[in-house]
This record gives C-alpha cells, sequence and structure tokens, in this order.
C-alpha cells in the first residue's frame, strides 16, 4: 500500500509544465501549460499560474497531461479469470460463460472481479469504466457488483444485465427497480441496462427496453456481433422506437449500411473493442465502416479473461485495424493510400472526449476550467521511449503504455502517483481474487478447468443464438 500524506482530501493540486492535452475541437497542444485542480473541478489551465496557499505540486515537466481515459464496455465481474480464454473464440465465450458455466459465480466472485478491474484500470489511467455486468443473477450479485466499485476511487457506470434470464423478466422485476432506486443520484456510479436484441421478430426484449425508458436508464447493447445479434435486432429496436441518442452499441462490427444509417439517423453512438473483434470473430473493427456515417466512437476492452486492460493498446489496436482495412480496400480497387483517414489524435479523443460524450457527461473527456478534475500524467524518466516527445497525440497512441502513468486523479482526488496506486491494498485484492479462483476451479471441476482453456463445442444453438430465453435462430448474423 503507497499512502501519500501530501494529497489529503479537499487540499488543492497543480500540474506544473507539462505538454497538455486539453482535447478541445481543435486538438489544441498546450505546451509547458499547468493544470490547477480545486475541489473536484479543473479550476484553470495556463502557464506560471498563480495558485491557493497550501497548493501540492506535482511536475508534469516533460510529461504528457490529459484527460482521464473512458472504457465504456468492460465485463468486470470476469477480471478475477484474467489470460483464461488467452485463445478463445466468441463461440467458446458463450459455451463457458453462457451454456455452461457462468451460473457459478458467486456474489463474492463478482465483487473479486469488480475490484481487481476498477484497481486495474485506475492503474493504467482510466478513470470511468462501464461496468458491462451481465452476470448479475440475484439481487445479491447486483449489490457485490455495486460495493466492489464503490471500494475503488474511481467513476464507474453499472450496466446491469443477466445473461441467464431474459431481459423481460429481470428488467421488469421489483427487485430491478429498487436496485436502480437506492444507486440514483450518485455522481461516481453511473447506472445503464445492458441486453441484447436477437432479431426474434417477436421481439421479447420490448418489455427491457419499456422498464429502461420508465426508469430513465440509457440502453447499451451488443449490436453486429457475427453468430449473435445482428441487422434485424437493430431493424426490431428502430420500428418501435427504442434507439436514441444515448444508446450504445457494442461492437457493431457485421451491421449493414442500412443499421449503420439508422444508428446515425438517431443519434447513437458505437463502443469499439478492436483487440476483441478482430480476435473473437464479432467481425472486422467497425471504424472504418462507421466513421463515413459520422457515428461517434468510444473505446472499449471487452474482458480481461482474454485481453489488456488499458485503453493504450485500444487506441493502437484501433488506429492498425483502421489502417490496414483501408490500405486493403484502396489495393483491392489497384489504388494506394497516400494519406491515413484515422489520425492518431482522433483515436485519443475515441479514448477520453467520446467516452464523455457516450455517456452524456460534457465535464469528463476533457480539460478546462469547471470540468471534473479527472487527469492522468504520462511521464517516466527512467524510459528511453518517453523522449524526443514530438507528436503527442502519436506519442500516447503508439508509444505510451501504462507504466508510464505517473499519476492519476479522480474527482480532484489523487489515485495514483509516482507509478503507484495510493491506498489500495493490493494484498487484499489478490487473496479475493484467489478465493475465487479456488472457488471457479473447484466447482467446474480440475479437469474441466484445464479443458476450458479450449473447450470443445456442443451440439447446440450456440451459433446463431447463444441465449437461453428464446430459441429463435437469425442465420442472417452470419451475413450482411
Amino acid at each position: 500500500m503507497n499512502r501519500q500524506i501530501g494529497f489529503p482530501p479537499g487540499r488543492p493540486v497543480v500540474l506544473r509544465g507539462g505538454t497538455v492535452l486539453p482535447m478541445d475541437d481543435a486538438r489544441t497542444v498546450l505546451e509547458n501549460t499547468d493544470v490547477l485542480v480545486v475541489d473536484d473541478r479543473v479550476a484553470a489551465v495556463g502557464r506560471d499560474l498563480p495558485v491557493p496557499d497550501g497548493t501540492a505540486e506535482i511536475d508534469a515537466a516533460g510529461g504528457l497531461v490529459m484527460p482521464g481515459m473512458i472504457d465504456t464496455h468492460r465485463h468486470m465481474w470476469q477480471t478475477a479469470m484474467r489470460g483464461y480464454g488467452a485463445d478463445w473464440t466468441l463461440t467458446q465465450y458463450f459455451v463457458w460463460y453462457y451454456l455452461e458455466h457462468g451460473t457459478k459465480f458467486r456474489p463474492a466472485d463478482v465483487h473479486a472481479g469488480n475490484t481487481l478491474a476498477a484497481v486495474e484500470a485506475l492503474e493504467a489511467g482510466v478513470t470511468t469504466v462501464v461496468d458491462w455486468s451481465h452476470g448479475l443473477q440475484t439481487p445479491e450479485h447486483a449489490d457485490a457488483a455495486v460495493d466492489a466499485l464503490r471500494s475503488v476511487p474511481g467513476r464507474y457506470v453499472l450496466a446491469y444485465g443477466n445473461i441467464h434470464q431474459a431481459p423481460a423478466e429481470w428488467a421488469t422485476a421489483p427487485e430491478f427497480r429498487a436496485f436502480v432506486e437506492r444507486n440514483r443520484e450518485d455522481d461516481m456510479l453511473g447506472l445503464q441496462i445492458a441486453f441484447d436484441v436477437t432479431g426474434d421478430p417477436e421481439f421479447p426484449e420490448r418489455p427491457a427496453f419499456e422498464a429502461a425508458r420508465d426508469l430513465g436508464l440509457p440502453v447499451t447493447t451488443h449490436a453486429g456481433v457475427w453468430g449473435a445479434t445482428g441487422d434485424n435486432g437493430i431493424r426490431l429496436m428502430y420500428e418501435h422506437g427504442f434507439m436514441g441518442p444515448e444508446t450504445v452499441y457494442v461492437h457493431a462490427a457485421s451491421l449493414s449500411q442500412d443499421s449503420y444509417q439508422r444508428i446515425a439517423a438517431t443519434g447513437g453512438s458505437v463502443s469499439v473493442s478492436t483487440e476483441s473483434e478482430q480476435s473473437a470473430g464479432q467481425g472486422y473493427p467497425p471504424t472504418w465502416a462507421i466513421r463515413a456515417h459520422g457515428i461517434p466512437v468510444s473505446l472499449s476492452v471487452d474482458t480481461s479473461a482474454w485481453w489488456s486492460g488499458d485503453l493504450f493498446s485500444a487506441m493502437r489496436t484501433t488506429l492498425g485495424a483502421d489502417r490496414s482495412r483501408e490500405h486493403l480496400e484502396a489495393q483491392r480497387l489497384g489504388n494506394t493510400v497516400t494519406h491515413c483517414a484515422l489520425r492518431a489524435d482522433q483515436v485519443v479523443e475515441w479514448a477520453t472526449r467520446g467516452g464523455a460524450t457516450a455517456l452524456g457527461r460534457d465535464d469528463l473527456g476533457r480539460i478546462a476550467p469547471g470540468c471534473k478534475a479527472d487527469l492522468v500524467l504520462i511521464r517516466n524518466d527512467n524510459s528511453p521511449v518517453s523522449f524526443p516527445m514530438l507528436n503527442p497525440y502519436g506519442h500516447v497512441a503508439f508509444q505510451a503504455q501504462r507504466g508510464d502513468v505517473h499519476t492519476v486523479l479522480v474527482d480532484g482526488r489523487v489515485v495514483k502517483y509516482e507509478h503507484r496506486l495510493v491506498d489500495i491494498d493490493l494484498a487484499a485484492v489478490r487473496r479475493s481474487v484467489d478465493a475465487t479462483v479456488d472457488h471457479l476451479r473447484t466447482a467446474v471441476g480440475e479437469q474441466e478447468w484445464v479443458v476450458g482453456m479450449n473447450p470443445e463445442i456442443p451440439e447446440s444453438k450456440v451459433l446463431d443464438n447463444p441465449y437461453t430465453y428464446t430459441d429463435y435462430r437469425d442465420s442472417s448474423t452470419r451475413g450482411r
């Protein structure tokens, strides 16, 4: 545990002399600039700022100051299984969590995974995470998820879901409404409702959409996932009036132009998980396709059961996938790309302001007076990769990594300093995660646990529909 007595609550903080990326519309770069934080807000941005007496000073010279990064889709409850599914396909993931072993998670296991994920995010400069929590089988699981998030000093949105029950059942239950009511009005913990739309023409998800509307909750949904969700689900949402600016479409990687046009027309946004899409098989990472429609984009890491839990990796892989597709499409026509359409500053924006836009939070994702003081200082004097810093946005997207995160502030509070987390008991987190792993190995069985890293696929409807609440199959998810 690293306690920093120099940053007591309420003490102003100034980051001095860094290169500041305010993430304004012009994507300005401010050199040799200070950022003053008073209480939970950015108070001033400028050179040689006067500061209140007693202000704690952090030397940012030679470093980059940027807004805290925002992850709009992470299954935090699965983080205790870090790396377990490194070789999975999406179908194997569905088998393990949806059809076989996902029900073995106790509330304590959800708590352990959420705690580890929250700490991991902070350490990497991700100050806001949407916990796409689709393992909430009971109200006790939901309470455990929230308790874990509140125990770690980040900013979170709990996207409440339950893959083992029909959305129409759990979303309309009195217990769900009671959970929402007792967890409202918390600036550090927002709420969404998380479920997918199978494309079943009976539209069995409609009651869940109605419950979300009645409770004033945004919907986040896995859309455009090969073999699971596709254009028919988007069409049903559109025809029934359940698409809006607050709706977040995760992946959107195997949709038609008609679906993209519907998302654009209704003002929704897409959460792109490039590491996931290019590895698991939801479809080709879609930024190359949706840029033409002007659809807002945010970035996410999906799950640490497979991939890295930082947005540096997300930025870098998104640039790589988008540019690769751009080159391939041009070469298919006998042409050559001479200027990249997707630039580094744009993916940095997606990792910060893009997430804020998806969450409807104009006070996040930017550095300007009045914005929330969620800040990241990238500085590593012991790394030869820290200099020269000729293109700050390119440095963030291609050169920086989680080990370069020197300081993190959330809501004006210093939660990481000099590359070490502040007031986080990692030993206690490890003990709870070890207990969860022991439980899962016992519950699954040792032989099955080993086999589960590359499980066989049972004869089932998993290709066209991995959900258990409807027998509907939609082969259109396998083509455009």
